[in-house]
């Protein structure tokens, strides 16, 4: 099974990449499973515009395009900006969303976050819900997050509370199943 990580922040050092750079580790000891990490970062996507794209897709949109209609599942750590969606993430989705056929359709979605607050990012995953239901996407039911994400990882970018790495090696767990389900892999 072939999983793409990416995060919804720009930001090197951003608690999320650190959150996806934990996941990878965790699905790497799971057997069979293939991980690719995709930066929103380096792929530079212009602010969505319909003039942009009359003019001609942007290479970096049928890049990651391509990546999403390779993988079988995608697992995406974002934070929430003002208790919504990443505009990073939101702008991928629109840019995505534009190709034929629609790469999200009927790919299983982990949703997963971290921020400084104490909610996580839970606030904001539940608005980036919206957009993968509405193209198609399956939305495994049950978002992680990560609160106080200041403390919560250590200098190395690994999580410093074992129980909260204990849990999200069980929600990748028990994703990849969900996954699995959906693909027939």
């Amino acid at each position: 099974m072939n999983l793409l990580l990416f995060a919804g922040s720009l930001r090197q050092d951003s608690y999320n990449r650190k959150l996806l750079a934990v996941a990878k580790e965790l699905l790497s000891e799971i057997p069979d499973i293939t991980v690719t990490v995709a930066d929103l970062k380096t792929l530079a996507f212009p602010v969505y515009d319909g003039d942009i794209e009359a003019a001609g897709m942007p290479e970096s949109v049928k890049s990651l395009g391509q990546m999403i209609q390779a993988a079988d599942g995608l697992v995406i750590a974002s934070p929430e900006y003002n208790a919504s969606i990443s505009s990073p993430l939101k702008n991928a989705i629109d840019w995505v969303s534009r190709l034929r056929p629609v790469p999200f359709e009927r790919k299983p979605v982990l949703l997963m976050g971290t921020s400084p607050g104490a909610f996580g990012s839970i606030r904001g995953l539940g608005y980036t819900r919206a957009p993968f239901e509405t193209l198609g996407s399956f939305l495994y039911p049950q978002p992680f997050a990560v609160p106080k994400a200041a403390e919560a990882f250590s200098l190395t970018g690994d999580l410093v509370d074992s129980a909260t790495k204990q849990k999200l090696k069980t929600v990748l767990q028990n994703y990849v199943y969900f996954a699995h389900s959906l693909s027939g892999k």
